[in-house]
């Protein structure tokens, strides 16, 4: 049964504390890890807010977890892997850089289309990225792409891909997007890129809830490089 050793800088931990995060990262995974348990180890080393909808929001070293309430008591193998991997990400905050500096890039998203910005550019003009479509019918993920209950399946592979490569040579990543939960395209391809893209998913600095239907594209980069100076200060 392998485990990882705690970090240095988690010396503090209580003994409770410790035998969550080493649960956390054992091997076989665990299956019996119970979630009050693990949402206070979250509260021990992370910001958490729960939300009006069920939803934990985790944020550590700039880096962002949402994870919904589980409807028993023991926490899901699959958050088990999400939490691992969140742990690993937020383990050491990230250098500080100058705004000036690297490639900053701004992904504006819903379940329609994504448009990707160098954001530290005023006026930059974005590259688009519809999902492949290839008879022209719709510029959204709805046709074929739902179960017959009414929910939403996740979004074509081709688009995802086609972001992560977009975004490969960036050094930090902020999100926009509408809403929350499973719903949102903005945690759709967040989850996405750190199953298949953990490149581009470590670059990943903020993602934020923002109605941006009425903001143009300048006032985006705005509050883009506003998010970024204020982070990097």
């Amino acid at each position: 049964m392998a485990t990882t050793e705690i970090p240095q800088s988690l010396s503090h931990l209580t003994k409770s504390h410790r035998n969550t995060y080493e649960a956390i990262f054992r091997n076989p995974l665990a299956h019996n890890l119970e979630w009050h348990d693990v949402v206070s180890l979250l509260k021990a080393i992370a910001n958490v807010v729960e939300e009006h909808n069920g939803v934990y929001r985790v944020t550590r070293n700039g880096q962002i977890l949402s994870l919904h309430i589980p409807k028993h008591k023991d926490t899901p193998s699959e958050m088990v892997k999400e939490i691992r991997h969140f742990l690993e990400l937020s383990q050491e905050a990230s250098p500080p850089t100058q705004v000036a500096s690297g490639v900053l890039m701004l992904v504006v998203i819903d379940h329609h289309d994504a448009k990707v910005f160098r954001s530290e550019m005023h006026g930059s003009v974005p590259q688009e990225i519809v999902p492949y479509d290839p008879h022209g019918f719709r510029r959204h993920l709805v046709s074929n792409n739902e179960h017959t209950d009414g929910k939403r399946s996740p979004e074509r592979k081709s688009f995802y891909e086609a972001i992560a490569a977009t975004l490969r040579d960036a050094d930090k990543i902020l999100i926009f997007g509408h809403g929350t939960g499973q719903s949102s395209a903005m945690e759709q391809l967040i989850i996405d890129l750190k199953h298949n893209h953990t490149d581009v998913a470590g670059k990943i600095v903020g993602q934020v809830v923002l109605d941006w239907n009425h903001l143009s594209d300048d006032q985006l980069l705005a509050k883009a490089r506003q998010f970024f100076k204020s982070n990097d200060d």
